[in-house]
């Protein structure tokens, strides 16, 4: 008798149990054919689109355009239309135009949402748009200074100089390393290897530690700079190329057009950069040097180095080493000009290639 009482608790408690669960899928399959619904709803209200300027257009920081949204159904019109620039809100539209200031703007990448209203719904219409610098960078020139021996196996990704020495990061799967190199002589007088599936890339010293980064692992390292013991690694989304500070962050460049500012630490994102000049985006952005307020960097495939403004990412200057290295050093194992380190303290600038058998000590002017 007790077995059969217990049993029916037993049954009435799971058809319970049941029935609170029917209900709640039921109100969560409810739930979410609700928000299907209402999705459904507003990807099928469609009261305005952009018909200028096309997506991605070109233009010069500080030109002026005109926006212009046409309407789609003649029959539906939309009861106000608000528009925003890079996520901050400009107002509302009076008609179907708007004409867009540029003067004020960073360069690069920028993106305009315009906002439909009817009857408590909403469409979105938006457009991408690029600047450009409003003037071409200073050809600058240079002379030799000094021109000291470098190692010829030394695939340069990195370079920079550290208490009276040059701290390099060479490339290549199997060959990449850190070492230290005494100026005068080209001699390596500290080195550390990576592990045979690192291609390095580039370094620089910051809060007295070493960064390292490689090309296509997303891997990179720390290390101390008086031992080169590893201390610790990190990893980051996308290439590595180049890499220097501004101030307390560290810069990085991946061949695009964009300078990646990162905290040190985390190598968490900051912000980002994207430079270019008169003619669009500079691509190919290689090794980089932080010199007196701007970012020197190396166009990988080129003899050039471009001078960066940091904030604005505008190429100011540019600088051609098309002939530094004479004819007669050149070998069959000789690679692109790369690689920039500048002694602070006493005003020199340092720049080789991979694989070059000279470090030259340079004057720009």
């Amino acid at each position: 008798m007790a077995w059969t009482l217990t049993l029916n608790i037993m049954t009435r408690q799971s058809i319970y149990g049941i029935a609170l669960l029917a209900i709640a899928l039921a109100s969560c399959n409810g739930s979410k054919t609700t928000e299907r619904t209402e999705r459904e709803r507003r990807a099928q209200l469609q009261l305005i689109r952009v018909s200028e300027p096309t997506n991605g257009a070109m233009f010069t920081l500080g030109e002026s355009f005109n926006l212009r949204l046409r309407t789609i159904n003649d029959s539906i019109a939309a009861d106000s239309i608000v528009l925003s620039l890079n996520n901050n809100r400009i107002g509302q539209l009076d008609g179907l135009t708007h004409q867009v200031e540029t003067e004020n703007l960073s360069l690069g990448s920028h993106l305009i949402r315009a906002t439909a209203w009817h009857n408590g719904e909403r469409q979105t219409a938006s457009v991408g748009f690029k600047l450009k610098a409003n003037q071409p960078p200073k050809q600058l020139s240079y002379r030799v200074v000094n021109t000291y021996p470098h190692d010829i196996d030394a695939y340069t990704q990195g370079l920079f100089y550290y208490n009276g020495h040059l701290i390099e990061s060479t490339g290549q799967k199997g060959q990449s390393t850190l070492r230290r190199v005494e100026i005068e002589t080209g001699k390596v007088i500290q080195s550390v290897n990576l592990e045979r599936q690192y291609f390095g890339e580039g370094a620089t010293i910051i809060n007295d530690e070493i960064y390292q980064i490689t090309w296509t692992s997303r891997k990179g390292f720390v290390y101390d700079p008086k031992t080169f013991n590893l201390i610790r690694t990190f990893d980051y989304p996308t290439q590595g190329w180049g890499l220097t500070t501004v101030g307390d962050q560290l810069v990085m460049s991946d061949g695009s057009n964009i300078l990646y500012y990162l905290e040190p630490k985390s190598f968490a994102e900051i912000k980002r950069v994207e430079v270019y000049d008169h003619r669009g985006a500079v691509n190919q952005l290689n090794e980089l040097e932080y010199i007196n307020g701007k970012i020197y960097a190396n166009i990988y495939l080129t003899d050039k180095i471009v001078i960066i403004n940091p904030e604005s990412g505008m190429v100011e200057a540019e600088v051609d080493f098309s002939n530094l290295l004479p004819q007669a050093d050149k070998h069959r194992n000789i690679d692109v000009f790369n690689g920039i380190a500048w002694d602070k303290k006493n005003d020199r600038l340092f720049v080789t290639g991979k694989n070059w058998p000279k470090l030259f000590e340079v004057k720009i002017y």
